[in-house]
């Protein structure tokens, strides 16, 4: 999956590992959120980058998975889940490297 999503472009697998990007600025001191209409291209496409990642996962899953994640807010929280469903936490991952060992 990862070779799949850099080939189409870093940043999708990027915002699937670090999580969204969330581009704020200064009003009066205070940082907030910059609107859509705020937005140059450029950051137009980093913000679409989560978008385009939760595409490409939600076509990749069958139905009980794609149920499973379908209430995730950004591809971050999906993947999370998908990774800890499937591989287990890093604590089950340690374990299963001793059995083997």
């Amino acid at each position: 999956m990862k070779i799949f999503i850099e080939s189409i472009d870093r940043g999708i697998w990027n915002v699937l590992v670090n999580g969204p990007y969330i581009l704020m600025s200064i009003v009066n001191g205070v940082s907030v959120v910059k609107s859509y209409d705020e937005l140059s291209k450029a950051e137009n496409k980093r913000v679409q980058y989560d978008c385009v990642a939760k595409d490409i996962i939600t076509f990749a899953l069958n139905l009980d998975e794609f149920f499973r994640v379908s209430q995730c807010s950004s591809v971050k929280e999906m993947w999370d889940i998908l990774e800890v469903t499937h591989e287990g936490t890093n604590d089950v991952k340690r374990a299963r490297k001793h059995a083997l060992i």
